[in-house]
């Protein structure tokens, strides 16, 4: 039986007390690894290491030296593109045609995308008269925050763990990584690439477990300087909670509760491919998902038809069918989770358009964690899975009137994480857009995204923006020097 085990100072170890937990294939229902399970002494030994190495060679060493070693780390990803891949798809169960265009290139992407912005970020300078007729210079230098935990989710392990790890290492810091416990693999996989090219020991560490057991000790551990986590809004409230001891800072991206707009004027058939992606991909498993779909009246049947055609198309399969749109979800847990969304909504009075439940599956499929694509209309904006997020592959489809109502009904939610708007009308578009309580809105697309971009949420969503040279406030101390003349 394969061992996932903790990275810590550069070296694979198991537990000190010899635990282990269960990792399952969401397909099958079949154990495919066990896991080490740290507690209190690995989690301190891995910040021992990451506190040692910010003084070592790592906290000495030159820009130039560290972003070279960044594109090292991505080329080494690349050339283990299939490595990488068979480990993210028999955790997560999702099919190889979205990991192999999205996860594994998008991870391996994030180091030299950081890399070229720590080459290209600017300081700022000015000049300034005193009081005594002197002048001062005022010039600013960014310094590593220091020990950065990074909390990873389970829906997109490697992507959204090395959209943390990236611009932590770029910035001069040091990390221990606690990945999800059901999708430990490709996070300690990453550990042999940190080898394979030379990162300092201590740099790169991963701590494997159970949130509430590692993640509990994680976020409590003084001498880590700054958490960020990506994940639900109940244990972001959580971390934040912690981090107000010590005044540590946070980076939060929470859960969403996603708005499409579908104005009468859309293009229908742009607006259905897109959510159709946006409410069904990933077996709606991603934070930046539809699950609220507002259409337009005088479109509105229309457009239910042919979303049910879109879904009833989509082909739920093992994750290396290459004609597989769809795979389970990540555990039994949250299979249950969904589906007792799935019998609330019903007994709320939802219509229920396609799906509600769990489909057929043979052979060895059939004891997997899946769940079918569900499409429900006739629910009241204050029903159950119009305003609590779901994260399943699901969508409640709602009619609106007039632009200033959707806006309204879009904006009446906890969440302001994304949102879509599909209109052939510019002036609308711009209109809708800046009127929308969401980190980042759509147009006429769906996961389109600029990695130099502001990334984040509003409200519940979370806290802070990553992206580009706005991930730098988080993983940097920006000092001010002045100097009179």
């Amino acid at each position: 039986m394969k061992k996932v085990q903790h990275y810590i100072n550069g070296q694979f170890v198991d537990s000190q007390c010899g635990e282990f937990f269960d990792n399952y294939n969401p397909a099958t229902n079949e154990l495919i690894s066990k896991v080490a399970l740290g507690r209190e002494y690995e989690v301190n030994a891995a910040v021992e290491a990451a506190r040692k190495a910010l003084t070592g060679e790592w906290g000495q060493m030159k820009l130039n030296d560290r972003i070279a070693l960044m594109y090292e780390i991505a080329n080494e990803m690349d050339k283990r593109f299939d490595d990488f891949l068979e480990a993210e798809t028999l955790d997560t169960g999702k099919p190889y045609s979205i990991a192999r265009h999205i996860d594994i290139p998008r991870g391996a992407a994030n180091f030299k995308v950081f890399a070229d912005t720590m080459k290209s970020v600017a300081d700022e300078a000015y000049r300034m008269d005193t009081p005594d007729g002197k002048t001062a210079m005022n010039y600013s230098m960014r310094q590593p925050k220091g020990v950065i935990s990074v909390i990873s989710p389970w829906n997109l392990p490697l992507l959204l763990m090395t959209w943390k790890v990236g611009p932590a290492l770029a910035c001069g810091n040091t990390v221990i990584v606690k990945p999800s416990q059901v999708t430990p693999t490709t996070t300690s996989l990453l550990g042999e690439v940190m080898s394979k090219v030379g990162i300092p020991d201590g740099v790169y560490n991963v701590v494997q477990g159970k949130g509430s057991i590692t993640g509990n000790l994680i976020t409590a551990h003084k001498d880590i300087d700054a958490i960020t986590f990506t994940g639900e809004t109940v244990t972001g409230e959580k971390i934040m909670k912690e981090c107000s001891v010590g005044v540590r800072d946070v980076s939060l991206e929470l859960g969403g509760k996603n708005p499409a707009i579908i104005f009468e004027d859309c293009d229908m058939d742009k607006a259905i491919t897109e959510t159709t992606r946006s409410a069904f991909a990933n077996s709606g498993q991603v934070c930046l998902g539809t699950e609220r779909v507002y259409v337009q009246r005088p479109i509105f049947d229309k457009f239910v038809k042919r979303l049910k055609e879109s879904a009833q198309n989509l082909k739920l399969g093992v994750q290396n069918d290459e004609s597989s749109d769809m795979g389970p979800l990540v555990s039994a847990a949250h299979r249950d989770k969904v589906l007792s969304y799935y019998e609330t909504a019903v007994a709320e009075g939802a219509n229920v358009v396609l799906g509600g439940g769990t489909p057929t599956m043979t052979g060895n499929l059939k004891d997997g964690y899946w769940v079918e694509p569900t499409i429900w209309t006739g629910l009241s904006e204050d029903a159950t899975v119009v305003k609590e997020e779901v994260f399943g592959p699901c969508c409640h489809v709602q009619p609106f009137d007039t632009e200033e109502e959707v806006i309204k009904m879009a904006n009446n939610s906890p969440y302001g994480l994304a949102s879509t708007v599909f209109t052939e009308n510019l002036d609308k578009a711009h209109r809708v857009a800046g009127q929308i309580d969401s980190g980042i809105v759509w147009i006429n697309s769906w996961f389109l995204r600029d990695l130099r971009t502001p990334f984040g949420g509003m409200k519940g969503s979370g806290i802070g923006r990553e992206g580009g040279h706005h991930s730098l406030e988080f993983y940097t101390e920006l000092k001010n020097v002045c100097i009179k003349m």
